[in-house]
């Protein structure tokens, strides 16, 4: 299948390899392919410079966002949450009919708060929206046309892509959205990946429940003495 990865931060790129190694045709979207290619420092997250990344992984086509989209049957969203309603929106066309997949968190950087929570790398950001909207919806309302699922927004993307790297693959993975065939095949994706245990949670507006745990998965992560995120899964005991 011809797949679409938008964004070029480490979700992005554990999304892009795994799916090369799966056997799938794979087009990363980035904002400006020739900027990308230029940076040599590493991330804020660490991870080192996107041509480094695509020199390991030489069968990945890095294009900008638009085009990316307009090569691919399914797309998946890993755009920063503060920009992906306008950076989706400019691709409206491309990505007419076609299934998204969203994983991005809503998150608000570098805000004042009058109770901060401080966290090992800084204050934590705020989730905007939140409660009475999800960025999830946003962009279902901004793209009529698109079949928007919410999903993968509960782990770390690199275990997204490997659920047996957690108690062998014994925890549990949430889909939301408003279109069954969508659905069907984010959870065919998943499958591939290698997940047992999916969850659909129904509509999209359970996407607000999804991107509100970011800030307990933080948690989690910090009680376990990791920085970022964390290498850990939750499972939905019946």
């Amino acid at each position: 299948m011809k797949i679409a990865v938008l964004g070029t931060g480490g979700g992005g790129r554990a999304h892009a390899a795994k799916l090369a190694e799966l056997g799938h045709d794979v087009f990363v979207g980035t904002r400006d392919p020739e900027a990308t290619l230029a940076r040599t420092e590493p991330d804020m997250m660490g991870n080192p410079p996107y041509k480094q990344f695509l020199a390991d992984h030489p069968g990945l086509t890095l294009l900008p966002f638009g085009a990316a989209a307009a090569a691919a049957e399914l797309v998946i969203n890993g755009i920063d949450g503060h920009n992906a309603v306008a950076t989706l929106t400019a691709s409206a066309d491309q990505l007419t009919r076609k299934t998204l997949i969203d994983y991005a968190v809503p998150f608000v950087y570098q805000h004042r708060s009058e109770h901060p929570w401080p966290t090992p790398w800084g204050v934590m950001p705020k989730l905007d929206p939140c409660d009475t909207d999800s960025l999830g919806e946003q962009i279902q309302r901004a793209l009529p046309q698109t079949k928007v699922v919410k999903s993968f927004v509960t782990q770390e993307q690199s275990t997204v892509v490997d659920p047996q790297a957690i108690g062998g693959g014994d925890h549990t993975m949430f889909v939301a959205g408003e279109h069954a065939d969508a659905k069907q095949q984010t959870v065919d994706l998943l499958k591939s990946y290698g997940w047992n245990d999916i969850l659909d949670l129904g509509p999209l507006v359970c996407a607000r429940g999804m991107e509100m745990y970011a800030h307990m998965h933080s948690a989690i992560g910090f009680g376990l003495g990791q920085k970022f995120g964390g290498h850990f899964g939750i499972k939905v005991v019946r």
